[in-house]
């Protein structure tokens, strides 16, 4: 047999090509990969203290780019990067003091409900009005992260990213599930109407039900964030109260400025002081209250006198009720405190902190933790316990709710103060641990939400920052720097009506879980009749 030359060069001609076409190929298939981490990022970037909000639409509609029309076992690896991309900078700050282990750890293990989203979003995608089904799927894996494990960490909630949005009067409709639905619904649909334009300059024909539902997906939930808009108010229903927030600051930052406690009543004495001899003097006018943040009397003046003498000597100064957020043992137990403090007639009522901070004021699995590394451990030697009753103090007449810094995360436990006749909200703090990360600005973006939530002022007392003082409309009056001394006087409107949200408490967001099981089910069932239908 007679072999050309042609022949004979033919292989070595293929091999060049074919090389570049499989890295190509290889390249294309990390893409969806790429774009769900980098999805994630962008998700962060809307988030506080930047003001883009708006970046959580093309953020969520990537996402929904990705996941459509893929198996779900594809969703969970895209939706578990997507979640790494968003969360591994959002919480951050969580290993300013410890080290980055316990960041890490904590994203991992939060990530994974992200995953279930997207496992979930990939299961809905090849559903008549999926976005529909998949914002209530997105909001289904946030109720289960603000719940489990250890009680829950609601951290990076999509609405707690819409406090300068168009969307946060929705908050006051049905709470941070309706805002974030809204959110995501919005982020969804904008995907899904971009989708079903190039397909129709392409020449596909796109059914008209299917071109409405992804044109409603995106224009609804901004219609009835314009419609909610008269729910917003700041009018003082039951009149108005001058309350003062007093930041003393501490020390130093870190977590090491405990120890030197003593020093931290002592600033926030000593600006409490200060306030007085201002209001004596007729430049500041003369507060109905006082509120002190979290942690400002880590030494127990029930125990300790000269931390008694102390406060009872910056109350008789300004001569008006204090709330003091003090750690106290009692009874065999240690407590995360707010003691509300008179001018005559001393401590006359408490509030102890019911929705307490694993890993920071109490330790799951501290026999493994210790195994692991010791120094965690000792960070919290004793763990805290939980306190039982909503905490509403009653301040010149004025109703306040209490929600002690990490509780503001959570709805119930802001929404229970409002429900037991609070007028207005304050949420003590203590951000020292944190440094100058941006912990503190999205906790006061939470703040915000709530203050629109339930129609509250909400005052937010931090040790070093930064305070502020929040209309119902959630519009910010005063602040305070970080890691200064500082004290703000306002009037404030007091009011009693109940928001939608107030009244419907938990009602919004169940009713989404029961949507994301109904797509769920009629997608996992789709599925299995199809295999049925091709095995016969």
């Amino acid at each position: 047999m007679t072999v050309t030359a042609t022949s004979v060069g033919q292989p070595d001609q293929a091999q060049p090509e074919t090389a570049p076409r499989s890295r190509a190929a290889r390249l294309l298939r990390l893409v969806p990969a790429a774009a769900a981490a980098l999805s994630g990022v962008l998700l962060y970037v809307s988030f506080p203290p930047r003001t883009l909000w708006w970046l959580a639409l093309p953020a969520l509609a990537v996402f929904g780019w990705v996941l459509r029309g893929r198996s779900w076992k594809a969703g969970l690896g895209l939706g578990y990067l997507f979640g790494l991309g968003f969360l591994l900078p959002l919480l951050v700050w969580t290993g300013v003091e410890v080290g980055p282990g316990p960041w890490l750890a904590l994203v991992v293990i939060e990530a994974v409900f992200v995953a279930l989203v997207g496992a979930g979003v990939a299961a809905v995608s090849r559903l008549p009005g999926w976005p529909v089904w998949a914002a209530a799927v997105w909001i289904a894996g946030e109720a289960a992260r603000a719940r489990v494990p250890f009680n829950g960490f609601p951290w990076g909630k999509i609405a707690f990213g819409q406090a300068d949005g168009v969307f946060l009067p929705l908050a006051a409709v049905g709470g941070t599930p309706v805002l974030g639905f809204a959110v995501v619904l919005c982020g969804f649909g904008l995907y899904e109407t971009v989708r079903l334009a190039v397909e129709r300059r392409r020449g596909a024909a796109v059914r008209r039900p299917v071109a409405a539902v992804a044109l409603l997906s995106l224009a609804l939930p901004v219609a009835a964030a314009v419609a909610a808009r008269p729910l917003v108010s700041d009018a003082a229903e039951d009149g108005t109260v001058t309350v003062a927030l007093i930041q003393g600051n501490v020390p130093r930052a870190g977590l090491g400025f405990n120890d030197q406690r003593r020093a931290v009543l002592d600033y926030h004495a000593r600006e409490t002081e200060r306030l007085a001899a201002e209001v004596r003097a007729g430049t500041v006018a003369k507060p109905d209250f006082v509120l002190w943040p979290e942690n400002s009397s880590d030494i127990d003046p029930f125990a300790n006198p000269d931390a008694w003498a102390v406060i009872d000597g910056a109350a008789k100064a300004i001569g008006v009720p204090i709330s003091v957020g003090g750690v106290v043992a009692r009874d065999g137990k240690l407590l995360n405190e707010q003691i509300l403090w008179d001018p005559e007639k001393g401590p006359v009522d408490t509030y102890d902190k019911r929705q307490i901070q694993p890993f920071g004021e109490y330790l799951p699995l501290r026999s493994l933790l210790d195994a692991i590394n010791e120094d965690w451990t000792s960070m919290v030697r004793q763990d805290f316990s939980r306190g039982s009753e909503p905490g509403v103090f009653t301040m010149d007449g004025a109703r306040v709710g209490l929600a002690t810094c990490y509780e503001a995360a959570f709805d119930w436990a802001v929404r229970d103060t409002v429900t037991d006749g609070a007028q207005m909200i304050s949420v003590p703090s203590n951000n020292a641990t944190f440094d100058r990360s941006e912990m503190t600005y999205q906790q006061l973006a939470m703040s915000r939400i709530r203050a629109v939530e339930h129609s509250r002022t909400v005052t937010v007392p931090v040790t070093s920052g930064v305070s502020a003082i929040i209309m119902p409309d959630g519009r910010i009056t005063q602040r305070t720097g970080m890691f200064v001394a500082d004290s703000l006087v306002q009037e404030v409107p007091l009011r009693s009506s109940k928001t939608p949200a107030t009244q419907l408490g938990i009602l919004p967001e169940m009713a989404l879980l029961l949507v994301a099981a109904g797509g769920v089910g009629w997608a996992v069932g789709a599925g299995v009749r199809g295999r049925r239908a091709g095995d016969v």
